[in-house]
């Protein structure tokens, strides 16, 4: 699994332009299974993706289709992290 930080490196005005794109492309991410769950940090100073998997690379490619990476208006920290303990409902999306 993987959680991934987004950080914006432009101010809200110039985030939100790209904002409506930006969430359509993390949708081809859940057609894909590959994402899990995402939304913004509060503050809103970034925002925070969860992702499925172990394949790194895949997840890096995806992420550089973003509207957000593409128009330099976000850069992203990627974590990799294996589940040891997580709730029932959880179990399926751990695989």
């Amino acid at each position: 699994m993987f959680v991934v930080t987004v950080t914006y490196l432009k101010p809200l005005n110039e985030v939100d332009e790209y904002l409506a794109s930006h969430r359509e492309f993390l949708k081809l991410g859940y057609e894909m299974k590959l994402l899990l769950a995402s939304g913004s940090q509060i503050p809103r100073t970034g925002g925070i993706i969860l992702a499925r998997g172990n394949d790194k690379k895949k997840l890096l490619d995806f992420l550089e289709n973003d509207p957000f990476k593409v128009n330099g208006i976000a850069s992203y920290e990627v974590v990799e992290f294996n589940p040891a303990l997580f709730a029932p409902e959880m179990a399926e999306l751990v695989k």
